[in-house]
């Protein structure tokens, strides 16, 4: 396994630090491969702008057409090719990072948004009567797998169904469902740690261990199970979901999972 880490956190001796220190030695033990992107170590630049194009930044700048045009040229920054480059490498993505405001830190989001650009992660596929692109189960990273691995602060019972943050998965799912399975990316359950801000060093052994298990069983791990945009399940061009799909008495997000 051919594993590619993006972490996110501003301090090495953080937890989520941590965990991704023991996630290389985990898998690296194992025999796997490993590569790791340490945004805040990189000094990654969030912003995606006009510099990121070159010769290929229109006025007024448009972002998907000129990072398109980049992209095709092989003219993104060097950067950002780095990073493309990483993610066909890898069969597995992780995403190590904590919840702050309801969402990843901007600097993660940035490194999505420079990365993930027309082209390469979407605005591919054939767009007609009867697909609309491939995307959601099909793209350019399809075949490899991704998982969030993610501290939050609050206990569990404020992320529960009617908990006031509202449930955990609801959360995650613009990231797990809108930017890691729209370009194709198989995504496992994540490995969610709560109640971090108040974690001991009596806690950490559990943590560690159940973090373990967790990386040596990715392979083995089934997927959410997101509907596949072109098989059938959503109507063309609506992409509203087929009338009697709908699991008994789910609403909302849950739509989109089978089962």
């Amino acid at each position: 396994m051919k594993t590619l880490i993006v972490h996110a956190h501003p301090e090495p001796k953080s937890l989520n630090g941590s965990l991704k220190d023991l996630a290389v030695s985990t898998l690296e033990g194992a025999g796997h491969q490993v590569r790791v992107s340490d945004l805040y170590a990189m000094g990654w630049k969030a912003a995606a702008d006009a510099a990121d194009y070159g010769p290929h930044a229109s006025s007024p700048l448009r972002v998907a057409a000129d990072s398109g045009r980049a992209f095709t040229a092989g003219e993104l920054t060097a950067d950002v090719r780095a990073e493309q480059e990483k993610l066909l490498w890898a069969d597995t993505v992780i995403l190590q990072f904590p919840l702050w405001w309801y969402s990843m830190p901007a600097i993660l989001k940035g490194w999505v948004d420079r990365v993930f650009t027309y082209r390469f992660a979407y605005g591919v596929g054939e767009h007609s009567d009867t697909r609309y692109g491939e995307r959601f189960g099909e793209g350019t990273l399809a075949g490899r797998r991704a998982m969030l691995s993610v501290t939050v602060g609050g206990p569990a019972s404020h992320y529960a169904a009617r908990g006031i943050n509202g449930p955990i998965d609801d959360l995650l799912f613009p990231i797990q469902h809108g930017v890691l399975y729209y370009p194709g990316l198989e995504v496992l359950p994540p490995f969610v740690l709560h109640g971090t801000d108040r974690t001991t060093e009596e806690e950490y052994p559990r943590i560690t261990a159940a973090w373990r298990e967790r990386l040596l069983t990715l392979e083995s791990t089934e997927p959410i199970a997101f509907r596949r945009q072109n098989f059938g399940d959503y109507e063309i061009p609506s992409l509203h979901l087929r009338e009697g799909l709908e699991p008994a008495g789910r609403t909302g997000f849950g739509l989109h999972v089978r089962g």
